[in-house]
């Protein structure tokens, strides 16, 4: 039998399918009740490939639309956290750690960290620099075995973010579903087989109403951040980079002994 199923990376399953799969959760059980008593041999046949595009479809719809609300999210806590926690008034770090964080990204950046005062007298110009050193810290992060707790919290992002996106276009469906079920079962007078879409419809609105809020959101993004600034702190990003291989002559190359030396 020929796999069709896509394989999805960690992020892009947590952070991007779940999501979309959590906001589908009344369709998906509608579609399963209507053909479960249904002859299906057809749609079986193709069920696979279907579903290997679906999922692809429903992944990246999920991350368009989280993306599409990062500038509303951004603009709302007043930059992106990795900027303003680096700002001398923000007072997630203490002073100390704070100093060490500037001092690192000023060595790794080639440039001048600003002081209060500079900072104080162009905050673009000092954003700037935050910006600049959140992107090389990104760059450098990158490794998730090396940097798993950052990755983690990366996921718990991409995840609150892509669902809040989907928020009130899932409770929409949910409302779209239960009217359409109910208008079924009191039209045909049938068994109540779409008894349980109600509960799944129910329980989903309550876990996005509870769960998937703006509050939820900002604390990943700032728990995200907060995590990628101490990986300034961490041995990793501190260890000296590995010194170059000396470049090899045709002296050094002659020297060098054969295969067959002892």
């Amino acid at each position: 039998m020929i796999k069709v199923l896509p394989k999805f990376d960690k992020y892009t399953l947590y952070a991007r399918l779940f999501p979309a799969v959590i906001a589908a959760a009344p369709a998906i059980a509608l579609a399963w009740i209507v053909i479960a008593g249904k002859e299906v041999r057809l749609v079986q046949t193709i069920a696979g490939t279907a579903l290997a595009v679906l999922l692809m479809v429903f992944a990246d719809v999920a991350r368009r639309r989280g993306k599409a609300i990062e500038p509303r999210l951004i603009a709302r806590m007043g930059g992106l956290p990795s900027i303003t926690m680096l700002r001398h008034r923000d007072p997630t770090f203490d002073a100390p750690t704070k100093a060490r964080m500037h001092a690192f990204l000023a060595e790794k950046l080639a440039e001048v960290a600003p002081s209060a005062e500079q900072e104080a007298a162009a905050p673009e110009a000092a954003d700037g620099f935050y910006t600049r050193a959140g992107n090389w810290l990104r760059e450098n992060t990158r490794s998730k075995k090396r940097f798993d707790i950052l990755f983690n919290e990366n996921i718990t992002y991409g995840y609150r973010r892509n669902l809040f996106a989907l928020k009130w276009p899932a409770l929409i469906l949910n409302m779209l579903i239960v009217v359409g079920s109910a208008v079924s079962l009191w039209v045909q007078q049938g068994p109540l087989d779409l008894l349980p879409v109600f509960v799944i419809a129910f329980l989903h609105a309550a876990y996005l109403a509870t769960f998937s809020t703006r509050s939820a959101l900002e604390e990943a993004s700032r728990t995200y951040a907060r995590q990628l600034l101490l990986s300034t702190e961490s041995a990793e990003l501190r260890k000296p980079p590995p010194a170059a291989a000396k470049p090899r002559t045709r002296k050094n190359k002659a020297e060098e002994p054969g295969p067959l030396a002892t």
